[in-house]
């Protein structure tokens, strides 16, 4: 099983597909060309190994690299960028 994470059509993951990932962050475009945030998940075999702020942190990468806004609508993803002020940058504030 593949342990780094991949780009995947909409999402980051881990695991040898996208279609069955071992830990998975997905978004959508908005509208107006931001990424919503809206699903986390690590399975049971890798939690607790900062998995989860990985992918966070790797879709924050992309939203700089990609000039984009995230709109973090998953509670996962919510927390991590309450607790990271590096990630501010890219919070599309209300």
């Amino acid at each position: 099983m593949a342990k780094e994470i991949q780009q995947g059509t909409s999402s980051f993951y881990i695991g040898d597909d996208e279609t069955n990932p071992t830990a998975e962050i997905h978004y959508a475009e908005s509208e107006d060309g931001n990424l919503i945030v809206d699903h986390t998940f690590v399975s049971e075999e890798l939690r607790g190994q900062g998995v989860g702020e990985k992918l966070v942190k790797e879709v924050v990468q992309f939203a700089r690299d990609k000039q984009k806004k995230i709109i973090p609508e998953c509670t996962f993803a919510q927390k991590q960028f309450e607790r990271n002020q590096d990630y501010q940058d890219v919070l599309l504030k209300n």
